[in-house]
Order: C-alpha cells, then sequence, then structure tokens
C-alpha cells in the first residue's frame, strides 16, 4: 500500500506506507519545533493535500533553523527531514529562501555542538554546509516515487 502526497492535480510523492507515518511524526515535530503550520494536509484516504503558500513558509523557516544549528546530533536528527521537504518543495515549484545556501549569513547560532569530536558525518565547516545539503536532496529524490 502506499500513500499520496499532492498538490493541485499532481502527485509529488507516492511513499508506502510506513515511510508516510514516519514523515508525517516528523511533520509535526518540526511544526512544533518551528510554531508554524506545515501546509502538509492531514492523510485521509491515503491522500496528503499540501497547500504551496503555507508549505513555502514552512519551508523557509525549516531551513533558516536549520542553518542555525552547529550540534552534529541536531543536524544529523534533521538533515534527513530537511532533505525530504526540499524535494516537495523542489517538485511543488515552492520558491525557497535560497539564503539558507549561504553558510556565511550572520544568523545567531541555536544548538551548539559542546564538543566536535562526535565521529558523525557532519556537514562540512567551509561555507559549502548548504550546497551539501542540497546535494543529498538530490540524490534522496531518486528514491522518492511519483
Amino acid at each position: 500500500m502506499s500513500q499520496y502526497y499532492d498538490m493541485g492535480e499532481e502527485t509529488l510523492w507516492n511513499p508506502s506506507n510506513g515511510a508516510s507515518r514516519l514523515f508525517l511524526r516528523q511533520v509535526a515535530v518540526f511544526k512544533a519545533e518551528l510554531g508554524l503550520a506545515s501546509g502538509i494536509g492531514p492523510m485521509e484516504n491515503d491522500e496528503s493535500r499540501i497547500d504551496p503558500v503555507a508549505f513555502g513558509s514552512f519551508v523557509d523557516a525549516l531551513l533558516a533553523w536549520h542553518r542555525r544549528t552547529s550540534h552534529a546530533i541536531v543536524s544529523a536528527l534533521s538533515e534527513g527531514f530537511v532533505s525530504t521537504v526540499l524535494v516537495l518543495a523542489e517538485r511543488a515549484g515552492v520558491e525557497v529562501d535560497r539564503a539558507w545556501l549561504d553558510d556565511s549569513a550572520t544568523d545567531p547560532v541555536e544548538d551548539v555542538q559542546a564538543s566536535s569530536r562526535t565521529g558523525m558525518s557532519v556537514p562540512p565547516e567551509d561555507g559549502s554546509r548548504g550546497l551539501w545539503l542540497q546535494e543529498k536532496s538530490r540524490v534522496l529524490s531518486r528514491s522518492m516515487p511519483r
């Protein structure tokens, strides 16, 4: 079985029930974290409608939030969701704020890693973190059927 994420007459994503259930639970987590509606409607009859305006605002806020963290665990926990949302935004033709690509921005950092000795794969610290995340979303897109 599968479920559908649609905008208008176009299906943006047709994941399995399990992937969809996990995604929707993460949507709820990030809605609470950001204090903002996601624009992703409830799953009814295996279909969720996406409101492009609300979704665009959610994506912009999510990207700004993600850019403000330098905590390896927070980044690791959120980057899969952020990448998935970027794929949906691109497929929906939703214009998102590309400032998130600019890692030289002076946004205040909210979550700071106490120790950088995590041994985890983390985004590069050379100013290309946004491009790294964008590339992850491109790769992920290949695994997201329509």
